[in-house]
C-alpha cells in the first residue's frame, strides 16, 4: 500500500516518514494552516531527501501561474489543488498535479472518475482536522483511482480492509501536535496498512 504523510515542516520528520516506509510527503503551502511551510523551506528539506521519494505541494485558492512558480521554486514532483477549480484553470496549469474532492456526498466520490484523485471528508479549513469520511460511500465501486485522506489513524485503518485503495494520506492521525510528526505513529500506520493490502 502505498503512504503519504502530508505537513512535513521540518526536515527530520521527513527522514522519520521516509524511514517509516512512506512513499510520498506532502509540503502545505496554504498560509492559514498550522502546517504551513514556505516553498523556500520545502526545497531546503527537498533536496536532502534519498532518492525515489516523491514530493507533493498542497495549494488552496491560488491561480494557475502562481502554483506552476511555486511547484518551480520549492522543487515539488506534484501539485495537490486543494480547491474546487474549472477547467480553464486545469488546461493553464502546467504542473502535474492531482485534484482532490472535498466530499460532501456519496455523489461527490464519482467526480473525476477516470482520473486519479484524493478523496478527503470536507471541512471548512481544508483539511488536516482528523475529520472522517463515511466508508459505507464507497461500498461496492472501484476504488483503485482513489487515495483516501481524511480522519485516518492506527485506530481505524483496519476499517479499510476490503476497499482497493490506490493509496492513503495521512497527516493529523500520525502527529503529536500540528504540524510535528511522530515517528512511532508513522512507522505504526505504514506497518499496520501495509499488512492490511498485503
Amino acid at each position: 500500500m502505498r503512504v503519504k504523510i502530508c505537513g512535513i515542516t521540518n526536515l527530520q520528520d521527513a527522514l522519520d516518514a521516509i524511514a517509516s516506509g512512506a512513499d510520498a510527503l506532502g509540503f502545505v503551502f496554504y498560509e492559514k494552516s498550522p502546517r504551513y511551510i514556505t516553498p523556500q523551506n520545502a526545497k531546503e528539506i527537498i533536496k536532502q531527501l534519498p532518492p525515489f521519494v516523491q514530493t507533493v505541494g498542497l495549494f488552496v485558492n491560488m491561480h494557475a501561474a502562481q502554483i506552476d512558480f511555486l511547484c518551480k521554486l520549492s522543487t515539488v514532483d506534484i501539485a495537490q489543488i486543494h480547491f474546487e477549480a474549472d477547467d480553464k484553470f486545469f488546461h493553464s496549469l502546467q504542473s502535474k498535479h492531482i485534484k482532490v474532492v472535498r466530499a460532501k456526498t456519496k455523489e461527490d466520490i464519482h467526480l473525476y472518475n477516470n482520473e486519479y484523485r484524493i478523496i478527503d471528508a470536507f471541512v471548512e479549513s481544508y483539511g488536516g482536522e482528523g475529520k472522517r469520511i463515511d466508508l459505507s460511500w464507497f461500498d461496492g465501486i472501484d476504488c483503485s483511482r482513489i487515495i483516501l485522506a481524511g480522519g485516518l489513524s492506527i485506530q481505524n485503518v483496519q476499517e479499510l480492509k476490503g476497499y482497493n485503495f490506490y493509496s492513503l494520506d495521512i497527516s493529523s492521525g500520525v502527529e503529536l501536535k500540528k504540524g510535528i510528526k511522530s515517528k512511532q505513529k508513522m512507522m505504526e500506520f505504514v506497518a499496520k496498512a501495509n499488512e492490511i493490502f498485503r
